[in-house]
């Protein structure tokens, strides 16, 4: 690996010790920086912008940050079919797999090409109105329709390759990956799935009756969801930002992505031993 993209979180544009590391790994290793992220344009002069790697293949991203900058890092990794490498400089960084302290062994593992890597689905996520196309957009973690500042309820149905699953009344739907199961949704009561799997969760946010519980779907179904009365325009949020508003007798359609999401993998932290060390599974 020569040609490496960096996508650094905005507020590490000045961190002086991640930049320090970079500048002697591209001497020492005699590797090419690029600078991937929109809004990180002034980096010193040894990671140019990504417009001149003139021709050559990015081979992968270094992602600087938590989780939410890994999310925000997909669309320059399937713009350039590059896959992520995260670097947690966060707080949580569930996505990521190795530290600051183990940049360094962990580009040797990938020059000497010591790793793996692991696809993860997307959300096709599309917005119709009167039958007409108006949003479309994809979602590593989850697509979630909320009722926004409407003090009451909202009504939806769910229907699963156009039958029907159930009609509720809740503030909320939430629909992720495996990958976002350990996120929203599963702040919600969503079940843990191994990122791994093809498959769908949807989980109503405060629903109003015992009943209606999350489930889970194969990813090839394509999953509608229409709202049917609400007091105010309702939002759909894609990976945590507000992307635009539903009113009454919109759908939204939800299916896995042709795209999928490519995460290397350097060490042998299996998912499991990540939630029990970031998450605290099975402590008592």
């Amino acid at each position: 690996m020569k040609h490496i993209g960096i996508f650094l979180n905005p507020q590490y544009v000045s961190d002086e010790p991640v930049f320090a590391l970079l500048e002697k790994l591209h001497w020492e290793k005699d590797i090419n920086f690029y600078n991937t992220s929109p809004l990180s344009t002034e980096l010193p002069a040894f990671i140019p912008d990504v417009s001149r790697l003139d021709g050559f293949p990015l081979n992968c991203i270094l992602v600087f940050g938590g989780d939410g900058t890994i999310l925000r890092a997909v669309d320059q990794s399937l713009k350039y079919n590059a896959p992520l490498l995260g670097i947690n400089i966060g707080s949580l960084g569930f996505l990521s797999d190795c530290s600051m302290q183990e940049l360094e062994k962990s580009v040797d593992d990938l020059i000497k090409n010591r790793f793996s890597v692991q696809s993860r689905l997307l959300l096709k996520v599309q917005l119709k109105r009167g039958g007409k196309l108006t949003f479309k957009g994809l979602a590593l973690n989850d697509a979630v329709i909320y009722k926004g500042n409407v003090p009451k309820l909202i009504d939806v149905t769910i229907s699963s390759n156009r039958r029907l699953v159930l009609d509720t009344r809740c503030d909320g739907i939430v629909v992720s990956t495996p990958t976002g199961s350990t996120a929203y949704s599963l702040s919600a009561g969503g079940p843990i799935l191994s990122p791994e799997m093809e498959a769908i969760v949807i989980t109503p946010l405060n629903p109003h009756v015992l009943t209606v519980r999350p489930i889970v779907f194969s990813a090839t179904d394509l999953l509608r969801f229409r709202i049917r009365e609400t007091t105010d325009e309702c939002i759909l949020q894609l990976d945590g930002k507000n992307n635009v508003a539903i009113s009454v007798e919109d759908e939204v359609l939800i299916t896995a992505a042709a795209q999928k999401v490519r995460f290397i993998k350097l060490s042998n932290k299996t998912f499991f031993s990540i939630l029990r060390k970031k998450m605290h599974l099975g402590r008592k």
